[in-house]
């Protein structure tokens, strides 16, 4: 049983929150992630910058841009996520683009992500039909594979989709790159009930544009939870240095409330 079908078998809505390593500063990062999950998140998402993420909007862009100069490699995120684990046991997802990690090498990379306690790894820009090797291997390691779906996939690749996930289904609420959007697009709806009935074996998590609590509710009742990433980064920005940590608590608390309220 994954960490998500867990929290779906106590009937309890994910929260799960993109964390640039190293934004706004690389020593932010370990008591941002432990107090994130003391704050109610389910799931930290751990994101190795990268200079060409192709999937993420202007906002997670800067964040990224802003680690890299903060020093901050594979090997560093590694680094830093072995330190999370030591302070707290929340589940950690690394989301990474297959250059980094391919290049790093790609068992050495999972075999790293288990000595450290990684639940799962997110790859957007690895095809399906390419990752045969990839799941072979974290299959071995018991290191949850997890694939992007969006509103324009059909249903038979949906259900080829559900087969390769072992976590969940990271189900893009839109199409396009990540970033805040006003309100939900009904295309996001329709996605997520047609989701409903090809996915028979993973939970679903919705991400991208997902800006309010109020977009959380809704599609937290459409779904097994929300992933939080622009907006949340967002916050961070907008936060003076001294109070970076203070913010997103302040900034996950109504999350979490209106999620509770979705079950």
């Amino acid at each position: 049983m994954s960490f998500v079908q867990n929290l779906k078998c106590n009937n309890h809505k994910a929260l799960s929150l993109f964390v640039t390593v190293g934004y706004p500063t690389l020593e932010t990062t370990i008591p941002l992630v432990v107090e994130l999950a003391s704050a109610g998140a389910d799931i930290i998402e751990l994101g190795i910058p990268f200079s060409d993420p192709i999937a993420d909007g202007p906002t997670i862009q800067i964040s990224s841009e802003t680690a890299l100069r903060n020093g901050v490699t594979l090997k560093k995120t590694l680094d830093i996520a072995e330190e999370i684990r030591k302070q707290s046991q929340v589940p950690l997802v690394l989301m990474g683009y297959a250059n980094p990690i391919y290049a790093f090498g790609l068992s050495r990379f999972l075999d790293r992500c288990t000595n450290i306690g990684i639940d799962g790894v997110i790859i957007p820009d690895l095809a399906l039909e390419e990752s045969d090797e990839y799941r072979r291997l974290a299959q071995e390691r018991n290191i949850s594979t997890i694939f992007l779906a969006a509103p324009t996939t059909p249903d038979e690749r949906l259900k080829q989709l559900d087969d390769a996930s072992t976590g969940f289904l990271y189900c893009v609420s839109i199409t396009g790159v990540t970033g805040e959007r006003k309100g939900i697009a009904d295309q996001a709806e329709e996605f997520l009930y047609r989701a409903r009935k090809c996915v028979k074996k993973n939970p679903l998590l919705v991400g991208f544009g997902i800006s309010t609590p109020e977009d959380a509710k809704h599609l937290g009742k459409l779904s097994d939870g929300v992933i939080i990433g622009s907006a949340f980064i967002k916050a961070l920005r907008n936060a003076s240095k001294a109070h970076v940590i203070e913010r997103a608590v302040e900034f996950v608390k109504p999350f979490r409330l209106a999620l509770d309220s979705a079950e």
